[in-house]
């Protein structure tokens, strides 16, 4: 998803964009948010149900036999929609947005981005598969910045991401958060930095 050579770069701007800020940003980037194991299922029960329509006025199909073909359908169904280059795009567009912004308010309190002493971390967070970046900002930030800024934010991370460079568009999104807690939250004499300057990959 992103170089070893990108995450290095990551890093110094994370430690560039808090020098000059109380506030914390740390960023993920996930393959997926969820694996999405029954939506296989679910339209493969639609497949065997509606399966034995077009035999049924072709000839006369006893019970069992309507049975076994409904049984196969949803078997084979299941087997070839569960192959993943199918799988994450038979899922349904919101389906996907809810998972990820639920990856991303989980990863959030994983990481303890919302225990900083100010309540001013910041994650960056986006999800590969679901095409889905979120800025998720802790009270002290988030109640001072409106979501046009972070809107920006995350415009800056999608186009850099579209081109092809991941590691430019998290850079410019850590740039433009670090400029953001620099405005709101000055270094103070006691800054000291809580959260790991990285970007993790899960």
């Amino acid at each position: 998803m992103i170089s070893d050579t990108d995450k290095l770069r990551v890093s110094a701007a994370i430690r560039a964009a808090e020098s000059g800020t109380a506030g914390e940003i740390f960023c993920v980037i996930a393959r997926h948010s969820s694996d999405y194991r029954l939506v296989p299922v679910a339209w493969a029960g639609v497949a065997a149900l509606f399966a034995p329509l077009p035999f049924l006025y072709l000839t006369v199909w006893s019970a069992p036999v309507i049975y076994l073909l409904q049984i196969i359908a949803f078997l084979v169904s299941t087997f070839v929609l569960s192959h993943p280059a199918l799988r994450f795009k038979i899922v349904p567009p919101r389906a996907k947005r809810d998972r990820a912004h639920a990856e991303a308010m989980r990863q959030f309190h994983v990481q303890g981005i919302d225990k900083t002493e100010n309540r001013t971390g910041v994650l960056i967070f986006a999800s590969t598969a679901e095409r889905y970046v979120e800025i998720v900002a802790d009270a002290g930030i988030n109640d001072r910045v409106s979501d046009a800024i972070w809107d920006e934010v995350v415009l800056a991370l999608v186009s850099a991401v579209k081109e092809g460079n991941p590691g430019d568009g998290f850079i410019a999104a850590i740039e433009r958060c670090g400029a953001i807690l620099a405005e709101h939250f000055p270094p103070g004499a006691l800054k000291r930095d809580e959260l790991p300057d990285k970007l993790l990959q899960i």
